[in-house]
Parts: C-alpha cells; structure tokens; sequence
C-alpha cells in the first residue's frame, strides 16, 4: 500500500492542464491512495475522470468506499473496474477500443509471469516481452497514455540493468521520454513495514516526449524532509552506446570517475570474462563433502574470503568444503589458479554492493577447483588470469568510486555476471600496475585504493 507521504509527493510531479478534462488511470489502485491523491491536487485545475482497477477481492470493499467519497467530496467522476488490467488493458489496445488517458498513476503488483502463463501471452500481444507484473502494468499504462499524457509510477528498481528487463528498457524508452527518477537512499524506510529487499524509485514519463535533461532527486525516506534534487543530460542517464540500455541514477556532487576515457574498455578488451560460478550446490549434493579427502578437490564460497583473503579448508563451515572430482563433476571445475572473484548477493544494508577477493592457487592443493554458483568469477575462457592482474582486478572492484558506479543502475542486493560485463575498467596494462602495486603492501586501506585508482 502506498503511504500517504509518497502518493502525495507522485501527484506533485504531474503537470496539470486549466480549463481541460482529465482522464486518469489507476492501475492497481490497492484502497485508492494515488487516485485521493490526484484528485485532491487537481480537482480545481480540471473536470476529472478517475478510472481505478483492481483485482483483489479483500481490498474492493475499501476501495470503493474511497471513491464514494471523493465523488461526494469532489467533482471527480470515480469509476471502479473490478477485474484483470493487463487483460483488459491488451483488448483495449488490440482492437483499438476503449478509453485512452491523459494522466496514469501507479503503484503496481510485482510478481514474476511464467514464460507459459496468460499474462505472458497477453503482453506479447502488444509487443511487450517482460518478467514480472509491475513492468507489464507500467508498458500497458503508457500504451493507453494519449501523445503528451504523462505517468507516474512507483516500481521496483530493478528493471534499471540486467538482460530479462531489456525488452521492457526498450519497450518504453521508445515510446515516452524520461522526465523524472526519486530514488529514496534507504532501502527499507519508504515502505517501513512491507519486508522491502530492494530499492524503489518514482518514475515520471511522457508519451511520444521529445527526451530531454532529466531531474534526479533523493531522499532518505517517505517524509521527503531532505529532497534534493539535480538535472542531468539523458546521456549520463543512458549511455549512448549502450545496447542494453542499462539506466544510470547519479546521486551526489562527486565526479564520475568511471566516465573518464581511460575507464572506457569492457570485459573483451581485456581479454577476459566473467561468469557466475558453476557449481550448483543443491544440484550436486552427493558429490560434495565437508572435509577435503581423497578424490576431491577444494570447492569455494562466499565464506571462504574475508578481510585476510582465502581461508581454505574452514573449520566448523556449514557449508561444503570439497567436490568430489570424477568425469560427471569434472565439466564444472575449474583449473586451480588466479582468479577475481565477486560475491553475488550483499545483505539488505551494507555498505559496499560489490566485494572482491583473490583466488590463490597456493592455498589450494588440487589442479582442479570448484567454485559455487554464489561468486562470479572473472577468467580468460574458464583458465586462470595473471596473478598481477587477479590482484588489480580485485583492487579495483574494490574502490569507492566503482562500488558509486554500479550502484547507478544496480538497486538490489544482487550483482550478477550481467552486470559486471556492463561495467567500464582501466587498461590491461593499469590494472596489472596496480596489482603490481597491492602486492607490495602487507595491507590496503580502503582510501589508499581509493586514491590509487583515481589516479589511474
């Protein structure tokens, strides 16, 4: 359910027509906040006609109590479909009936669509190829958006990166320009008690807009007591040459440093790729052990890196020590060596989004090792890198500066190989100079690093 403070604040960034009709959709309306919102701002601006959908048959009763009210305490003309938006939103716009908006404001379902399901089949239809409801309500609202009409709406932040949103990134950038992004900073104070795992934005669109600047503004939380807000180039939001159109949220004064030239080489330049680790410990429960013994060989997670490095074998580990190594398992080894590794998963608040570490092929007395499926592992075609290269590779994944760029277009506690094939590094050759450098230190600080990579 939406908090009055944020409904508030999502009916503030509409623009609103004198003397014109307004036509406004609720897509998922819950007890009808968003709708009190609008039509309490608007209502003396234009004769309103609120449309407001919902499926759930334990919020109906309060929501049409709500719009009773408002058609009583206002002139709003309040209409409650009960039944299924993405149903009936994808026969509006196939057979090119029924009502078109002027002004839509959401705060749509998430859940995930099965690739077999109706709703999947449903939004295919009108060329909207998406995982999850709240992606498929906000394509549907702007397809039922007049030219001009604009949409506010309150989503998960993760359709921002990764490959299963790219059809949705496209989708709606090709029909309406990005005006406005509110990020809140915390991730679980705007929704206090709704278990939130990650961070929500508000997003405001316009349909068929000409793109322009973009106001990026933040608070901590739902109070708002804190707004900032800042205005940049649609460029530094998605990047020109970016064929995944990531969707990038700067926050704060600090210089881009990743957007210099010479943090402009990928992956590939490098001579190296990142995949998630192989071995699925669920999947391969017969073959792993909790001491090493003989046939197996070391099998690495999370756990077994700290602050000291990698601490293999560990004692009292509730996970997995070792992988037996036969001709079935032998497919998802790697060969023992150097490698940067990054966890996948943060928890809900840390500090730091990602976390590198080395793979020391000297503590590790196998030829063979596994690696579990939560680390991503950076290597040249499954072999080993160099070991100035691990090192400096780790060093710099481990900078500030880098953990602030990922965060503009990651929000969740999850960092996936997607995302790390997305990021820009240094050179070959920096990267080397630097693990060079980490090497010769018995420890690194956090603002050494920080200080040797700006210089890079």
């Amino acid at each position: 359910m939406t908090p009055p403070s944020v409904a508030v604040f999502m009916a503030s960034l509409f623009e609103l027509p004198t003397k014109a009709s307004i036509r406004l959709l609720d897509a998922g309306a819950g007890q009808g906040a968003l709708t009190a919102a609008f039509i309490e701002r608007a209502q003396d601006k234009a004769q309103i006609a609120a449309t407001a959908f919902e499926f759930d048959d334990q919020i109906l009763p309060e929501l049409r109590a709500k719009l009773t009210a408002l058609r009583k305490r206002t002139n709003a003309n309040c209409e409650m479909v009960e039944g299924d938006f993405i149903e009936e939103a994808t026969n509006r716009i196939c057979l090119g009936k029924g009502a078109r908006y002027t002004h839509a404001i959401l705060n749509p379902p998430y859940k995930k669509i099965s690739n077999d399901s109706k709703h999947r089949a449903l939004l295919r239809a009108v060329g909207l190829e998406t995982v999850n409801l709240y992606t498929g309500f906000v394509g549907l609202a702007l397809e039922l958006l007049e030219p001009g009409g604009e949409l506010v709406a309150i989503i998960p932040r993760s359709f921002c990166n990764g490959p299963y949103y790219q059809p949705f990134r496209r989708f709606i950038l090709r029909r309406a320009a990005l005006r406005h992004i509110h990020l809140f900073d915390s991730r679980n104070k705007a929704f206090k008690d709704d278990g939130v795992l990650q961070e929500n934005i508000i997003l405001k669109m316009v349909s068929g807009g000409q793109q322009g600047s973009v106001t990026v503004s933040t608070s901590r939380d739902d109070s708002f007591a804190d707004y900032e807000e800042k205005h940049h180039a649609f460029a530094r939001i998605v990047f020109p040459d970016d064929k995944d159109q990531f969707i990038h949220i700067p926050t704060g004064d600090d210089e881009q440093l990743l957007e210099r030239a010479s943090f402009g080489h990928s992956l590939a330049d490098l001579g190296l790729a990142v995949s998630t680790g192989p071995v699925v410990d669920f999947r391969m429960r017969e073959d792993l052990r909790a001491d090493p013994e003989a046939g197996t060989v070391p099998l690495l997670y999370p756990g077994h890196f700290n602050a000291s490095g990698l601490q293999w074998p560990k004692a009292g580990f509730k996970k997995s020590n070792a992988i037996r190594d036969t001709v079935a398992t032998r497919k998802w080894l790697y060969p023992n060596g150097f490698y940067a590794v990054v966890r996948r998963f943060s928890s809900k608040e840390e500090r730091r989004r990602i976390v590198a570490n080395v793979i020391d092929p000297a503590r590790l007395p196998a030829s063979l090792i596994g690696i579990e499926n939560h680390l991503n592992v950076f290597h040249a075609k499954r072999q080993p890198i160099s070991e100035d290269l691990a090192h400096g590779l780790s060093a710099y994944l481990n900078a500030t500066a880098v953990d602030t760029y990922f965060r503009r277009f990651n929000g969740h506690t999850q960092v996936n190989a997607t995302d790390l094939r997305a990021m820009r590094y240094p050179s070959r050759d920096a990267l080397i100079a630097l693990g060079q450098w980490t090497k010769t230190r018995a420890s690194v600080s956090q603002d050494e690093i920080d200080e040797r990579v700006n210089c890079l």
